[in-house]
């Protein structure tokens, strides 16, 4: 059975945590309250606003090591929704694969909003989560973990392709916030 520790309570936190059960995976939840839980996933769902990941990595980056580490995070200028705030050409999962450097960090989740996951459609087509990351293994087993759940997933290639995928998840987010789409609405990956 996959274990699966998801940081955050929220939306995403719920839908992910749905999904990932639906498919066997044993769920542990760490919210902001809980300062002193162990980590037992093997694979670690960060599925929390960026700016909270600083506060995640200083806390629990030691019990990272060798994990899994699900970065869903858009790093979007909240106050503005204007721009990233990322580097330019790099990704908030590039920086945090730089600050746990003994964890394998894939970039996944971001593109969803949590109600296609929770029904594993948008608008009639299936949801589709696009997985990144450098390490084939860690890839393999997140994308199996999400089709258990039966949800459609796709690996999207190297972690330098997180830069891409945050700037889908930023247009997308856009589009939400200035209702020209809903929150059950996105992007879809026909074949």
């Amino acid at each position: 059975m996959t274990s699966i520790t998801i940081f955050g309570t929220g939306n995403m936190g719920q839908a992910i945590a749905g999904v990932l059960a639906r498919g066997g995976a044993d769920i542990q939840h760490i919210g902001s309250g809980d300062a002193s839980a162990t980590v037992n996933g093997d694979i670690v769902v960060l599925a929390v606003p960026h700016p909270s990941l600083a506060q995640i990595v200083a806390a629990y980056g030691e019990q990272f090591a060798g994990k899994t580490v699900v970065d869903i995070t858009n790093p979007l200028d909240f106050s503005t929704f204007d721009s990233l705030v990322v580097p330019a050409g790099s990704s908030a999962a590039a920086e945090l694969q730089a600050a746990l450097p003994a964890a394998k960090v894939v970039k996944a989740f971001n593109t969803n909003f949590a109600a296609t996951l929770a029904s594993g459609t948008v608008e009639g087509a299936p949801t589709t989560v696009l997985v990144a990351g450098d390490d084939a293994d860690a890839k393999a087993a997140l994308i199996a973990a999400v089709q258990a759940g039966g949800v459609a997933a796709v690996d999207a290639g190297a972690l330098s392709r997180a830069h891409e995928l945050e700037a889908i998840g930023f247009l997308q987010l856009t589009l939400a916030v200035g209702e020209k789409i809903g929150w059950t609405g996105g992007f879809a990956l026909a074949s």
